[in-house]
């Protein structure tokens, strides 16, 4: 089967390919799959009692990458997927995961992804998802990824979690435990216009001594949408956590930020901060004096926000 030109769009926004990638991969069309590869390293199964698919990688696995976009292109889909991930002992690897709607009609299209991770001891990996809408579609898009993330003891885990354009209403949740020597970081990036709706719920739990998170937002709320998010880190032994929430708020919209941390632990070091303001008016003025329009200014600071 051959991927056509919406399917190649949506695979460009969402994971950064112009075709079908090249290793591991398993893509997923309107609901059922469309193509998948497995490598000697990466093992893709399908799930036998509910939809969604096995991602198994061997322990040791160095410098490899899998990816799993899933893409929508008909209105009036809902699609309900259950993918779970085993990164290996010791291996270091990325995942790509994103989604991508194409809906010009009046009905609704939604993806529920219900993902979870198992990172083992002393393994290492880097997951991106990334989230993109386009169409003309009354009927709405909307995604609402959900990721339960176990980080063994000397595991590390980076979570990129993008979302930028077209998505009319979103709820993310995000679960973590971290053991003994685990490290967790969380990069979300999220801009809503229109009359868009975004949540992001975020708990990590820092199970065991020496484990640390960060959790960093990046967020811009234009137009009438609104935006909530709700972080917080839970620290059950000698740990440390940080959590930034930083939004840029323009228009009518309506941005809503709490940052939440609790110690279990007398030597638990947790700090947050989150802040909510406009564009500054002395960043807006000297791109405009280089020969910047108004407009050609705000972009380009949003984007270097975003970035």
């Amino acid at each position: 089967m051959k991927l056509n030109a919406v399917d190649k769009n949506l695979l460009e926004q969402v994971a950064d390919l112009h075709d079908t990638p090249q290793g591991a991969y398993n893509i997923r069309r309107d609901g059922e799959g469309f193509s998948r590869h497995s490598t000697e390293n990466i093992q893709i199964n399908v799930k036998e009692d509910k939809p969604g698919i096995d991602i198994i990688v061997k322990p040791g696995t160095k410098n490899e990458s899998v990816h799993i976009p899933v893409l929508l292109t008909q209105d009036g889909i809902n699609d309900l997927v259950y993918n779970t991930f085993e990164i290996g002992e010791g291996s270091d690897v990325q995942v790509v995961a994103g989604c991508g709607i194409h809906n010009d009609g009046s009905q609704e299209s939604r993806h529920d992804g219900i993902h979870t991770i198992y990172v083992r001891k002393g393994a290492r990996m880097r997951y991106v998802e990334k989230h993109y809408g386009e169409g003309e579609s009354v009927g709405g898009r909307v995604l609402n990824p959900k990721t339960i993330i176990e980080i063994e003891e000397g595991a590390t885990a980076e979570l990129e979690m993008v979302q930028i354009k077209g998505v009319d209403s979103t709820k993310r949740d995000t679960e973590a435990n971290l053991h003994k020597d685990a490290n967790l970081i969380i990069v979300e990036r999220l801009l809503t216009h229109g009359n868009q709706k975004a949540r992001s719920d975020i708990v990590v739990n820092l199970r065991e001594e020496n484990s640390f998170t960060q959790i960093t937002s990046r967020t811009v709320a234009q137009g009438d949408s609104e935006q909530i998010f709700y972080p917080r880190v839970i620290a059950y032994a000698k740990s440390r956590g940080y959590v930034e929430c930083d939004s840029i708020i323009m228009d009518r919209a309506i941005v809503q930020s709490v940052p939440e941390i609790t110690a279990h632990h007398a030597e638990a070091e947790l700090t947050h901060e989150a802040a909510i303001g406009k564009i500054a008016g002395a960043q807006l003025l000297k791109l405009m004096s280089l020969g910047l329009s108004e407009q050609e200014a705000i972009e380009k600071i949003l984007k270097g926000f975003l970035r």
